[in-house]
């Protein structure tokens, strides 16, 4: 990649202290709590020369005495060399991810590219064949220049861009209407097996797997109204599209690998309006997350995992047509009242990918700003008696 500083993620905590024995170097560092926005980029960690020993404890801990201050992001950056910094270091220098699913700079497939880059990770990404050319001309012509900033201040750099539909896995399953449409003409190679095969050939091999896509042509219909046809799809490119992903990359994988997906709270909690089979692929999603989790694990040593992330104002979601109401109620509802980020979710993902995370498999991990745990709405006006906390609007 372009920039050669080696990157990472740095999480803290004030005490117990884990430090680091070589050089490190600190800028500074952000609290976070119920009252911050989304973490500023400015805010994420760089770091070279990481040490790869840690100092081992010299107390012994009983658990009733153990107290641990607030968890805090330290940004670093060359400025401050030799300064030691306490914590965990998010470093994925020498990986190479590859992302399916990034078409444009506001989603979370960008945020996740984009946390990994910050890491130390080398880009790779997949993209829908018919809007190839446009991001492909974005990118070239610097209009995501501004989203590319990471907190070294260098541009994340996408190593190669593949075409891909992976709702197909071979081209045998291509049917001849989508090979002559124009929109996939001068693209080749762009099925899963194909993509798969053209990453292997151009780098051997690959860390990090992640599948941010889903599709379903009839979203905005109630499941009574769905047909079966447009269910089938929801399902085919929305979950079945990832045990196909990881199928074909599985083989390219690294051991110790990790793979992730993104799901929605729909697979288990009704959402009216969020319909045409989504719910259902979304649930399988998570069902099948736990069988690959086994799977890949006891085959490759990979790690499977998958994000319920939170309402996120996206072009992708604004198909859906109610993500802003969506959004509000989140905030009204939620144990933290705040708008999601992309890049928390793009964070999370830095995380499980990273060796931090090497013993968590199988696991729907939620970042949704609690939405998850409550069982009421509490904007309704059957609670206004109760004084519930909240931010003042």
């Amino acid at each position: 990649m372009a920039a050669t500083a080696a990157s990472g993620l740095q999480l803290a905590s004030a005490r117990p202290c884990i430090a680091s024995s070589r050089r490190v170097f600190k800028a500074g560092a952000a609290n976070l709590d119920a009252n911050s926005k989304a973490v500023s980029w400015t805010k994420l960690a760089s770091a070279r020369n990481l040490s790869q020993s840690l100092e081992p404890f010299r107390r012994s801990f009983a658990s009733s005495s153990i107290k641990f201050n607030k968890v805090v992001t330290r940004a670093m950056s060359e400025s401050s060399e030799n300064k030691p910094v306490s914590g965990l270091p998010i470093d994925l220098k020498g990986k190479r991810a590859f992302i399916a699913g990034v078409a444009d700079d506001n989603g979370y497939g960008w945020a996740i590219a984009k946390s990994l880059a910050a890491a130390g990770a080398e880009i790779l990404v997949g993209t829908w064949v018919p809007a190839l050319n446009i991001f492909e001309t974005s990118l070239r012509r610097g209009k995501f220049d501004e989203s590319r900033v990471l907190p070294d201040g260098s541009l994340m750099e996408i190593t190669k861009v593949y075409p891909l539909d992976a709702v197909f896995d071979s081209l045998d399953d291509v049917p001849e209407d989508i090979k002559s449409n124009k929109r996939y003409a001068g693209s080749s190679n762009w099925t899963v097996k194909e993509v798969a095969e053209s990453v292997k050939q151009d780098f051997g091999s690959i860390d990090i797997l992640v599948h941010s896509l889903a599709n379903g042509p009839e979203v905005s219909k109630p499941l009574l109204e769905t047909s079966r046809n447009g269910y089938l799809a929801a399902l085919s490119a929305s979950s079945y599209s990832y045990v196909s992903l990881l199928k074909h990359f599985l083989p390219l994988m690294n051991p110790g690998g990790s793979s992730l997906s993104l799901t929605y709270i729909a697979s288990e909690r009704i959402i009216p309006g969020y319909g045409g089979g989504m719910s259902s692929a979304k649930a399988a999603l998570e069902s099948d997350t736990k069988v690959l989790a086994f799977e890949a694990g006891r085959k490759n040593k990979i790690r499977v995992n998958t994000i319920s992330a939170g309402p996120l104002r996206s072009r992708a979601a604004k198909a859906i047509g109610f993500i802003d109401t969506m959004i509000e109620y989140s905030i009204a509802n939620a144990p933290l009242q705040k708008e999601l980020s992309a890049d928390e979710v793009g964070n999370t993902a830095a995380f499980l990918a990273s060796p931090l995370a090497s013993a968590i498999t199988g696991a729907v991990i939620y970042v949704d700003n609690g939405l998850n745990a409550m069982g009421v709405g509490v904007d309704s006006p059957i609670f206004k008696d109760l004084n519930i906390p909240g931010d003042k609007h």
